[in-house]
């Protein structure tokens, strides 16, 4: 009797502290509430406040946000100070030039027989060199406007001359016709560039009056041709390759700006 009454004295023992030990490992219910609570208003807080306003909300993130937004403005006016828009425009167009002018003087040699590269070999006097003369930026432009407004009556008697030679629906006078115009175009532009950039400067003039050539007869017409539009290719080569580099001194400061 006294042995089961041990026992049982210490089963109650037990049970009782199992009991404290739940009720010291679960939280009081009280407790629990007001951490739920709390929680809600906080996030009902939260999403009831904008989105930038949570970025926001140190000083720090701030500081970088308006950093970045005047790092890109400046970048982008350094772009477009660097780099105008009619330099780039005026490249363009020199290579379409530059690439109608090539296909011309193939054209061109196909139509005259077998003696076209014979014809394309002579040396003639009176017409332009390809070359640019100038040490200086506004020098050197107003060399190639020059040169432009030179060759522009030459490929025009070379397209009244083909016109008695050719079918009117023929290659070689609807490319001489597009560089021709085009010729005109690039001269155009190269004016208005030269006028925006150097505006201290007087504009320059019109350019020499080109004279009339003696007549001519059909083998001269096709020597004279061929010797000019190749001429004409050449020039406007160089005038490629002069944008090209002035492109590589202006814009510099863009392409460091984008490595950045």
């Amino acid at each position: 009797m006294r042995f089961a009454s041990t026992l049982k004295k210490h089963k109650l023992a037990g049970v009782q502290h199992e009991e404290t030990q739940g009720t010291l490992a679960r939280p009081p219910r009280q407790n629990s509430r007001v951490t739920k609570v709390t929680l809600v208003a906080t996030w009902k807080r939260m999403i009831g406040r904008p989105l930038w306003t949570q970025w926001m909300s140190t000083p720090t993130t701030l500081l970088a946000l308006l950093l970045l937004l005047l790092s890109t403005n400046w970048v982008s006016s350094m772009r477009t100070r660097q780099c105008p828009e009619s330099l780039q425009r005026l490249l363009r167009l020199t290579r379409l030039a530059q690439k109608e002018s090539t296909d011309l003087v193939k054209t061109y040699k196909a139509s005259q027989g077998e003696m076209s590269d014979v014809f394309c070999r002579a040396s003639l006097q009176d017409i332009p060199e390809p070359g640019i003369s100038g040490l200086e930026p506004s020098e050197r432009m107003e060399s190639i406007l020059d040169h432009l407004q030179e060759f522009l009556p030459h490929l025009r008697r070379i397209y009244e001359q083909q016109k008695d030679l050719q079918a009117p629906d023929s290659p070689v006078l609807v490319q001489l016709g597009h560089v021709s115009q085009r010729g005109r175009d690039l001269g155009a532009l190269v004016r208005a560039f030269f006028w925006n950039t150097f505006p201290n400067l007087q504009e320059p003039a019109e350019g020499p009056t080109v004279l009339e050539p003696p007549p001519q007869n059909i083998f001269q017409q096709k020597v004279y041709g061929c010797v000019v539009v190749k001429t004409y290719k050449e020039f406007l080569s160089n005038v490629a390759r002069e944008f090209r580099s002035l492109k590589g001194k202006v814009c510099r400061g863009r392409r460091r700006l984008r490595s950045m």
